[in-house]
């Protein structure tokens, strides 16, 4: 998957690497990177080679030293090496709060200011956080129901059936109202998101 050509991430954003890592990147930096052994699912759930992991110590290592590089794919940094991260989504899961409209993130991290949001051809939806671009579960679509309405007062039933119909790139009536904050929503395929939203789901040696 191509990536767009400027990055739609708030400038505020930078990569979590813990000192340590810096330190044996330093000493070693010319380890080769990892590619094809790990993957984030659609519930933010880390695997290697196709295993869940499931050590907490492992998972918290992870989070808090998950990055992306200047072509948009994401890595986890482990000492001198990084692990290239496959996306079955999104680098980031995001998931709706018990109270209130701040979003959090598979890496137990807050997602931030939410700059952008998109609807895919089957409802899902797609943003841009603070911390970067990520996909809503699915499970809490209700959450954000509860926060769409349209940007001309018409009903909102009609305007999300028209706006799961226009195609993909185009811009729909529909707003998302986070913190008083009303954010139009576009309409993007699936397919097409990583390349708007400027990340790789599958990273390889030779993605440019």
């Amino acid at each position: 998957m191509s990536a767009a050509s400027e990055p739609p991430i708030e400038p505020s954003f930078e990569p979590s690497i813990e000192d340590w890592a810096r330190r044996a990147l330093q000493r070693w930096p010319n380890v080769p990177h990892l590619y094809g052994w790990l993957r984030l699912d659609r519930r933010g759930r880390w695997l290697i080679r196709g295993e869940l992991i499931t050590r907490p110590q492992i998972i918290e290592t992870i989070a808090a030293n998950y990055a992306f590089d200047a072509r948009g794919c994401w890595y986890f940094q482990n000492g001198p090496q990084r692990g290239y991260m496959a996306l079955d989504a999104a680098p980031l899961i995001l998931s709706a709060p018990a109270d209130g409209d701040a979003l959090d993130t598979h890496l137990a991290k807050p997602a931030g200011k939410v700059s952008r949001v998109a609807l895919d051809e089957g409802g899902g939806l797609w943003m841009v956080t603070q911390r970067g671009p990520g996909w809503l579960t699915d499970r809490d679509l209700d959450w954000a129901l509860a926060r769409i309405s349209t940007t001309d007062g018409t009903n909102l039933d009609e305007a999300m059936a028209q706006a799961l119909a226009q195609p993909s790139g185009s811009a729909t009536r529909l707003q998302l109202t986070l913190d008083g904050a009303a954010i139009p929503i576009e309409r993007l395929d699936e397919r097409d998101v990583p390349a708007h939203f400027y990340f790789v789901t599958e990273p390889t040696a030779s993605t440019p």
